[in-house]
């Protein structure tokens, strides 16, 4: 007799059934024999072992709870991309590995909660001209983010408030200078199944101003298609290598997302290395092959 054999879809209680990007994948991997099905991430009634496999997907919640989420892949017998990625990746320190191999990042100060630093102390950190970004380096998308203007005092004030708060709690904060061609070209992500490049996409600035309370795990994206360049491949596919070395993988990651913004004088910046639980886009490849793609290698590892 048969057994078919089972996936977890890993998501967050605010998407039970998954995002509607990955929502697909249950029918695609259906029709390669696979039963799937979204498991959130946190259920204390589920016995991840009863699975031959456990995707990362939707578990969008994580950020403030990151060390119990880190501590729950660890426990995952079967997870991809596996727990020593998640760790790894999670903290966006990672961008300092980056930049010390060579690839392009933004550059960031980096404030530390541990050293208790002031409110002045923390004034003295940020630029003296330009918008800058203050940001958690524990978070998932443009969550408890916020751009600010050094040049009006109200602007300024409310950046230090946002940076002493995240310290506050004990949370490690970066401060970016925003690249301003997003205003007008957006993000571009590359997207990576089993290694290999898929496709490309553009996503509009999400940082307009300050910081803001909101109780959503995540904050809505606008995509569309885009093709990349050949100067953006060359730098996507360097920080995934990179990663890879660091990380001492002996197989390709199953899933990479590779955000991308252009500095002033053109050059392709990472801005982050998502190898934890990123939006794919699967539906916005522009010919709709990265879904089947995305389920063959999944497929492929529960093989």
């Amino acid at each position: 007799m048969t057994t078919t054999k089972r996936i977890g879809l890993a998501t967050c209680r605010a998407l039970p059934g998954l995002d509607a990007d990955d929502r697909p994948l249950i029918e695609e991997l259906a029709d390669r024999g696979f039963r799937a099905e979204p498991i959130v991430w946190d259920d204390p009634d589920i016995d991840w072992s009863d699975f031959d496999l456990v995707v990362v997907r939707s578990t969008w919640d994580y950020s403030p709870r990151r060390d119990e989420f880190v501590a729950w892949a660890r426990r995952v017998p079967r997870l991809v991309n596996p727990a020593d990625v998640i760790a790894w990746n999670t903290d966006k320190g990672y961008l300092r590995v980056l930049e010390e191999a060579g690839i392009p990042v933004i550059p960031t100060i980096w404030l530390d909660p541990a050293r208790h630093l002031s409110k002045r102390a923390v004034h003295t950190r940020m630029p003296a001209f330009g918008d800058f970004v203050v940001k958690p380096v524990v978070g998932a998308g443009a969550k408890d983010a916020g751009r600010y203007q050094p040049v009006s005092a109200q602007s300024r004030a409310l950046a230090i408030s946002h940076a002493v708060g995240l310290l506050d709690a004990g949370r490690a904060v970066m401060i970016q200078p925003y690249v301003t061609s997003v205003d007008t070209a957006g993000e571009t992500s590359l997207v990576f199944i089993d290694g290999e490049l898929s496709h490309a996409v553009r996503k509009d600035a999400l940082l307009t101003g300050p910081s803001s309370e909101s109780d959503e795990p995540f904050l809505r994206e606008q995509m569309m298609p885009a093709q990349a360049t050949e100067e953006q491949v060359a730098v996507a596919r360097r920080a995934v290598a990179v990663a890879a070395e660091q990380l001492d993988l002996d197989r390709p990651l199953l899933y990479a997302r590779v955000d991308l913004v252009t500095g002033d004088d053109g050059t392709p910046m990472v801005i982050e290395l998502e190898l934890t639980e990123p939006s794919l886009w699967l539906q916005h490849d522009g010919d709709g092959a990265s879904l089947g793609a995305f389920a063959d290698a999944i497929a492929a590892r529960v093989a």
